[in-house]
């Protein structure tokens, strides 16, 4: 939450000059405190889908605690879905043609999976893009998760993502703080890690070209944190800071799981900076067991979750709930009480955060 600055002390000047998000006295008077509404628009496969929601939705509420936060999820009908998914969207989530009645303050939008490596022939494609045009005209500010921003850079700025020349960028890594003064990195840890898993990348050369600002980058020089060209209507996410400690864990025991099925000729390699010498011996112990039963026929021994999961270290999350309590904290003082304006009538849609006069 915002300081006030209720008397001329220099420190509040100081401050603000340094980035933090300083008030002045009749801004303060005039801000009518309201609830804030946050849609999900949840693309995720039907394995992942309530996983996602909790993630996101724990992320949100951790980062502050004065704030209450009315959450939307939603998803796009074109994507195919077994029972017990679309059961699940049937029940709980809303329509889009609901979420654009009713309005929204902020709006989060996850990966999803792809068949082929083409975004354009991806289900999801136009309609994903669809929200987003009018998420652009009518919400304060959209988060955009991994594939999403490689969507958003290909069809509104002609970027396109590119295979990694390494293979799967898969693991946990660590990152730095390129521009300081951004509200959103105001006061986060200026070196923190991410956890990434994805086979694409759009380079920092295609963000620079479409004048979009790098606001984190990992020591490869390989962008995790974006905004858009007015500052704060778009962000981009190309890590996954909402993942939970074990997130990983389960994508590797579903690597194991596809070696077991002979899917893959080669057992997976250890996500890279994420599991303990602990964790490895247990995993290299389970390999053993598990080859020599492929070999002679036997039964396939569980895999070892419960073993791995109390050595596993969590070195993301807090710095991801700074982030995101910037985010909301920027919402909240730059939206509309109007749901369906996104921004005060004394804000530039342009420059939200009045960034060029700072």
């Amino acid at each position: 939450m915002p300081l006030v600055a209720n008397s001329e002390l220099p420190s509040f000047e100081r401050l603000k000059q340094d980035g933090e998000t300083i008030l002045a006295a009749d801004q303060a008077l005039q801000q009518d405190i309201r609830e804030l509404h946050i849609g999900l628009l949840n693309m995720m496969p039907d394995t992942a889908l309530e996983a996602t929601e909790r993630q996101f939705f724990r992320l949100i509420g951790e980062s502050n605690q004065i704030a209450q936060f009315y959450l939307h999820p939603f998803t796009l009908k074109e994507l195919v879905r077994n029972a017990e998914g679309q059961s699940h969207v049937d029940k709980y989530y809303q329509s889009f043609e609901e979420i654009k009645e009713q309005g929204l303050d902020a709006l989060i939008i996850t990966g999803a999976n792809m068949v082929g490596s083409e975004l354009a022939d991806q289900p999801f494609w136009q309609p994903l893009s669809e929200v987003l045009e009018w998420a652009y005209e009518n919400v304060t500010s959209t988060l955009c998760s991994c594939l999403t921003t490689h969507a958003v850079l290909q069809f509104r700025y002609n970027q396109k993502r590119e295979p990694l020349p390494t293979g799967k960028r898969w693991g946990v890594f660590p990152h730095r703080v390129v521009d300081r003064k951004h509200p959103l990195v105001t006061g986060v840890n200026t070196r923190f890690d991410v956890p990434h898993s994805r086979f694409n990348e759009i380079f920092p050369e295609q963000f620079k070209t479409a004048g979009l600002k790098i606001l984190v980058e990992s020591e490869d020089k390989e962008v995790h944190l974006a905004v858009s060209e007015d500052g704060f209507r778009l962000v981009f996410f190309q890590g996954h800071p909402e993942y939970d400690s074990i997130s990983l864990l389960k994508e590797y025991k579903r690597e194991v799981g596809r070696y077991i099925n002979g899917e893959t000729g080669n057992y997976p390699p250890f996500p890279e900076n994420y599991f303990s010498l602990k964790c490895q011996t247990i995993i290299e112990e389970y390999q053993d067991n598990l080859n020599a039963a492929l070999k002679e026929g036997a039964e396939i021994p569980a895999f070892p979750e419960k073993l791995i999961t109390p050595y596993l270290d969590n070195t993301w999350h807090d710095t991801a709930e700074a982030v995101i309590n910037n985010w909301i904290g920027k919402v909240y003082q730059l939206t509309s009480t109007d749901r369906h304006l996104p921004f005060n009538t004394d804000i530039d849609p342009n420059d939200p955060l009045d960034l060029k006069n700072s």
